[in-house]
Parts: structure tokens; sequence; C-alpha cells
């Protein structure tokens, strides 16, 4: 640390302590990642996608609601409308994590919840799109919420110059976690017929996999974080409860957030190039199979080559930050970002070869602009509006990125081409690259009242 001022209560703590709960800390992404790997990025789209087509009529349209919606589109949809959902869940959850102190219940019920959502996932057969859009609804919104706590506890577990290595590390658990269960995934999938399975049924037991993984590893981070004591006479102690508490707070939040513009810049800069970054996440396997005639084996193979590399990218561009700034690093992977989409927009159909070093690309550049933007967003919370602050990163993360996948939607709905919808989210990383580079951060560090790294 830079500063020789004493640590309030809530983040006190002995060295071995600290080690102890960034280890438990690490092993949710270690849990949750699956989810985002095998459910979101590979196996759903597609899937949910011939469900629909199942259910559809002669035009291509299914009918939820009486709202005519193309097969092709509905994926897209139902990812917009659960962070529409997550949006309305996330600030209230934050509010009341700081109110009441206690983080851990709330982390507990929303990772449980998302894992029995994905599980159910197995039931999902036939032309049961809306009972697979509902699902996808409930576990892309309770993965926003867990997120929100999750994150709130790093600027509780690790020193301010260390922040931005065990960031990295959890997104490094993360992708192996994702690795390794889509190695089981590929040999499962490959080989159906000799373990008596039809296809659709590997993507189900796939699917449902992932929810029992999700909520087995959650057992660990539960076990080691620790929830912050709140000061008897601080917020907790407000009238009405902890909901109506937490609703106050929320006001005050937003109120409170504008007296530091300067992270607000931050949060618009991340809100604006994150949702590209979550929307080619989101749906990468479906331009795939969709838009390049690819087969099941080939996403599955580039996603694994995704995670594998994604570790190294992770911690190599943590290496980065401690040289030149996360922030300088952020942006150089902006640049990369938008070439990919460029080079995505012109790959030939049929041809792994080219998709694998496209998604090679991808790995190296994912995993360390995801983590060293939230460890630079912890240097921008006021102390004590951890999980407040961070239900606001988490709706610039997960809970507002719902604009990329609508346009994807829309671009497919009005012209019928992937590459059309893959080539639209290049506004969102140059424009982003744009607000980011305006954001002085060492003076947005300083205005949150927090220590200045010696790199930022």
């Amino acid at each position: 640390m830079t500063t020789g001022t004493t640590e309030p209560e809530e983040y006190a703590t002995g060295d071995a302590e600290r080690r102890r709960e960034q280890r438990g800390w690490y092993f949710y992404d270690f849990a949750c990642s699956v989810y985002s790997t095998s459910v979101l990025t590979v196996f759903l789209g597609p899937y949910l996608t011939s469900v629909a087509r199942a259910a559809a009529d002669a035009e291509g349209f299914v009918h939820p609601l009486g709202i005519p919606v193309r097969a092709g589109s509905l994926f897209a949809y139902a990812v917009s409308a659960s962070i529409v959902v997550a949006v309305l869940v996330m600030p209230l959850v934050g509010a009341v994590a700081d109110r009441t102190g206690r983080k851990k219940p709330l982390l507990a019920a929303s990772a449980y919840l998302g894992a029995t959502a994905t599980a159910g996932m197995f039931f999902l057969a036939g032309d049961r799109y809306l009972l697979g859009a509902f699902l996808l609804i409930v576990a892309n919104a309770s993965l926003s919420v867990s997120m929100v706590l999750y994150n709130a506890y790093l600027p509780q577990i690790a020193e301010p110059d260390e922040r931005d290595a065990v960031s990295s590390r959890g997104w490094a658990f993360g992708y192996t976690s994702g690795a390794l269960v889509l190695v089981l995934n590929l040999v499962l999938f490959s080989g159906h017929d000799s373990f008596g399975l039809t296809e659709g049924e590997a993507v189900r037991i796939c699917l449902a996999s992932a929810g029992v993984w999700w909520g087995a590893f959650t057992l660990v981070p539960l076990r080691r974080l620790r929830d912050r004591r709140v000061a008897a006479d601080g917020p907790a102690r407000a009238d009405g409860g902890p909901v109506g508490s937490g609703w106050r707070q929320l006001r005050a939040t937003l109120k409170d957030m504008r007296r530091h513009p300067l992270t607000l810049s931050f949060l618009l800069a991340y809100l604006v190039y994150n949702d590209g970054v979550q929307t080619v996440i989101s749906q990468a396997s479906v331009y795939g199979s969709e838009e390049l005639g690819l087969d099941q084996t080939t996403l599955i193979t580039a996603v694994l080559l995704v995670q594998v590399l994604a570790v190294a990218g992770a911690l190599g561009m943590g290496r980065l930050a401690r040289s030149y700034g996360a922030k300088r690093t952020i942006l150089a992977s902006l640049a990369v970002w938008t070439l990919i989409l460029a080079a995505g927009y012109f790959l030939p159909a049929d041809a792994p070869v080219f998709f694998y070093c496209l998604a090679a690309a991808i790995g190296l550049v994912l995993g360390g602009s995801q983590a060293l933007s939230r460890s630079l967003f912890s240097h921008l919370v006021p102390r004590g509006k951890e999980a407040e602050y961070f239900s606001a990163y988490e709706m610039s993360d997960r809970g507002l990125s719902w604009l990329g996948p609508l346009v994807f939607g829309l671009a497919y709905q009005l012209t019928g081409s992937y590459r059309d919808a893959i080539i639209s989210l290049v506004i969102f990383f140059v424009v982003g690259f744009a607000l980011l580079a305006r954001v002085p951060v060492r003076r947005a560090v300083e205005a949150a009242g927090n220590p200045i790294p010696d790199r930022i």
C-alpha cells in the first residue's frame, strides 16, 4: 500500500486470514464460470435455437406472448430479457448487502437459484423453447446478482497494490474450470453414441452438469469468506428492515455517485466496451454454427482453446499492468477486440482453422480485459459502499449489457445475416476506447478517498 493510514475493521485482517479468504474467493469464479462457458457460450445458443425452430411456423417465426420472433433471434432476445431482470434486482441486493453486512447469505441464495435453473435445463427437449428461455432468464439474472456480491469482496480481501493480481487469478481459476469441464463435455458430446445417448440428450446432460458444478463448488467460498461487521450506529440500523433500508440506500447511492463523476465516467466507458465483450461471448457459438456452418465439436474445441489461452492471457495482462498500468493495458486490449471483430466478419464458412485462430486471439485478451477492469474499478469505490457500487458495476458488466444482444438480434432480424450482426458490435469497442482514454484514473482514485497504487 502507498498509505500509512490504519485500515478500518471491515478491511483489517492478518496476512494468513486474508490469503485464506482470497483462495476461497477464487473458487466462486471456478464454480460459476462453467455456466458462462459451457451453457452461455457453447451449448445453449445453438440448442435453444434448434428447439425454437422445431416450434416455429412455416416462415421460421415463434410467437411467445403472441409476438412474432425469428427462431434465430430468440436466444439473443432471452439474454437481453435476463439482463433487464437483473437490472431490477442487482441495485437492491447490493444496497441490502452493505446495510446489513451479510453478503454470504445473499451470495448463497443467488448462486443456488442460478445453479438450480441451469440444472433444470436437462428438461429442455422437443419444442419447449419457452421453458428454455425462462430458465436462461433465471440463471443469467441470478449469475449477475451473485457477481455483485462476489466482486464486492475484492476491496475487503486484497490490498490496493495486489488487486490486479488477485482479480486476474480469480479469472484464471474460472477459465481453468471452464477448460476442464469443456474437455469432459467434448468427450461426452463426441462419443454420445458409445454412451447410448442421442446428440440432444448429450447436450442436455452438459447443460445440467454445469448447474451441478456451480452449486457444488460454491460451497468453498461460502466456507472461507466472512461477512464484515457493520458499525452499530451505521446504516444497518435504519428503520424499515433490510429491504426498505435497501431501497433508501439505493437512492442515497445514486445521489452519492453524482459526487464521484470520474467513477461514473469509468462506468460509462466500461458499460459500452463490456457490452461488446459480453455479446461476443454469448453469440459466438450461434455465429459459428449458423453463419460459418461449423459443427458442435468444432465450436467446443474452439471455446476450449479460448479457455486455455485465457488463463495465460489473464495472468499475462496482469503482469503487463504492473509495468504499464491497468488503464493502458485495457486500452490495448480494446484495440485488439476491434481487430478481432473485423477479422470475424471476413471469416470464410466451413474453415475451422481460421475460426481457431480467431478463438486464440479472443482467449489472449478476454480474461485480462475483464480482470483488469474489475480491479481498476475497485480503486474507484468509496469505502463502505462496495456492494452498492459493484451493483452499478455489475449492471455495466451484465445488467446493462442488453443493448449488444438486442442490436445483434435486430441486425439478424432485419437483414437475415449474422455477418452484419457481428460487425455491428465494433462500435461498442471504438466508443468504449474513446471514453476510457478520457478518464483520469489517478484523480478518480484520489477523489474516491483511496490510496493510489504505484501503477494504475
